[in-house]
């Protein structure tokens, strides 16, 4: 009797257990649907936008309302800058002037000394800086990265926190950004500070 009963359990554990995987195939199914969708529309918009800054902004509400659409919204982005998508960061917050991003310690983005390589956190810097000033740009404005440094404070391990502050444009006049991003390990050290140096200005004439 015993032994029957185990083979029942056994057999409703393993449909349960399919039963997630295909719940878990579909909602994944479902996300790549949106994230074609989404694509499509970002490359019309694309074509036709004057300024980054609105659209960027347009389309982090549209993924950030999504289930898992920080995910999406990342993996987007890293389509749109293939070079940033290849660290397969996640960005956490996004409004103007505010960027922080996520990046887990993996194979891929470790040096020879089971840390996270020097130019993953120097990508990392710069992608949050990058964020935090092109999400801020009015309309008719574009920017352009002229300078870049990295201090490295000590050995990047685990989970890592980039966060960016500026300054919000208030035109689409010429001037220049000195942005700073701060990395942080789990525990709240900063591992590196990231420097960059923006030139903001107005979009060419069509």
């Amino acid at each position: 009797m015993k032994c029957c009963q185990d083979s029942i359990l056994s057999l409703l554990s393993g449909f349960g257990a399919c039963v997630v995987l295909v719940n878990l195939v579909c909602y994944r199914s479902l996300i790549w649907h949106k994230h074609s969708m989404l694509e499509q529309s970002l490359s019309k918009e694309s074509r036709m936008a004057q300024s980054i800054g609105p659209g960027l902004r347009q389309r982090w509400q549209r993924c950030a309302s999504l289930p898992s659409g920080k995910w999406l919204f990342s993996r987007l982005l890293g389509l749109r800058v293939p070079y940033s998508g290849t660290l397969g960061a996640q960005v956490q917050e996004l409004e103007p002037g505010k960027c922080v991003v996520v990046l887990r310690q993996r194979r891929r983005v470790r040096n020879h000394l089971g840390s996270v390589h020097a130019m993953a956190l120097a990508n990392l810097g710069e992608l949050a800086t990058g964020l935090a000033l092109m999400n801020s740009l009015p309309e008719q404005a574009r920017g352009i990265l002229t300078g870049f440094s990295v201090d490295y404070l000590k050995k990047a391990r685990g989970r890592l926190t980039a966060e960016c502050r500026c300054e919000i444009p208030s035109n689409n006049l010429e001037h220049e950004y000195l942005l700073t991003g701060e990395i942080v390990n789990e525990d709240g050290d900063v591992v590196a500070i990231a420097r960059a140096r923006w030139l903001v200005g107005p979009e060419p004439a069509v």
